[in-house]
């Protein structure tokens, strides 16, 4: 072989390594790309002005107080957000975080922005992952107009000087950044139930999907902790370990929708039996909603396709 072939091969061969390492590269980079930290546009929220009385009625559909008020927290209590509770999980421990207006150990330095980009996307005001304990999965569906007025009300809840205490997981879950690919695969989801659906119930998802997060607990998981949407409030293992909590589509949950209202509304169900459990504070924050927000929630679970688990 001539002198002048070998250097065309030799040529040819070094174009193909320096394409196969362009490849890799640009493969690297999108996937870095793809699993940073999300965060809103500077000026998302130019424009809008927070209400607290509004922002009241987010933070009770949300369930706030459930797991950053102290456990048995109970009336003006439940307002103090100083966190510390501590939920066992496949995962490891993870302990909720202060949310109060405390500017060192709460969330009182944080900007509407800040928490929006939170609750839409999990990322911290320092640019870090949450982990999905915090279901920004549901919350990423929040309307921005309701995340400035919830910001409104937290501002006008009392400062907690009680520090963060760190999670306490297993390896290899301690480790950030592979929470940018789980957001990849799980984050920015559809609504579980599509449209159309008529008026109330269309307000009942947006409760029931989002702020209440209802499919936190009532849908399965699978093996990397993301809902399998097929099973969507067919019931799934009990966060805390004990039983199962229950289906609620159609298939199981046999109550009208008043039966369903009164339950959210004092705890009683049809059978006179009483509310159990973590349940036992998701009514006493639904029952400080509006009565067609409870009527809205329960229109929506008659409108949820009937499904076994």
């Amino acid at each position: 072989m001539h002198d002048q072939d070998h250097g065309k091969m030799a040529r040819t061969q070094s174009r193909l390594w320096i394409w196969a390492l362009a490849v890799v590269l640009a493969g690297a980079g999108a996937a870095v790309w793809v699993i940073r930290p999300q965060t809103l546009p500077h000026d998302a929220l130019d424009g809008l002005t927070g209400v607290a009385m509004r922002g009241e009625q987010v933070f009770w559909a949300g369930g706030c107080a459930s797991c950053h008020a102290a456990e048995g927290a109970t009336g003006d209590a439940r307002l103090a957000l100083g966190g510390g509770r501590r939920f066992e999980t496949d995962f490891g421990t993870f302990v909720v975080p202060n949310i109060s207006t405390d500017p060192t150990h709460g969330i009182g330095s944080w900007s509407a922005l800040d928490l929006a980009n939170a609750l839409h996307f999990g990322t911290s005001p320092k640019g870090q992952h949450y982990y999905p304990a915090f279901p920004y999965t549901a919350y990423s569906h929040m309307t921005l107009d309701d995340i400035v007025d919830l910001k409104a009300f937290l501002e006008t809840l009392p400062a907690v000087t009680i520090p963060n205490s760190p999670h306490d997981l297993r390896f290899p879950f301690t480790l950030r950044a592979g929470l940018g690919a789980w957001k990849w695969l799980y984050s920015g989801q559809a609504w579980a139930v599509p449209d159309p659906l008529n008026g109330p119930a269309e307000r009942g998802r947006y409760l029931a999907e989002a702020l209440a997060h209802c499919g936190e607990c009532h849908t399965p998981r699978d093996a990397l902790g993301g809902m399998q949407s097929a099973g969507w409030l067919t019931g799934a293992p009990n966060p805390t370990g004990k039983g199962r909590t229950p289906n609620i589509t159609p298939s199981a949950l046999s109550w009208s929708e008043d039966e369903i209202v009164e339950y959210l509304t004092t705890g009683f169900t049809p059978d006179y039996d009483s509310v159990g459990g973590h349940m036992t504070e998701v009514v006493e924050n639904m029952a400080k909603l509006p009565p067609q927000d409870r009527a809205a929630i329960a229109a929506y679970l008659k409108a949820v396709p009937p499904a076994a688990p």
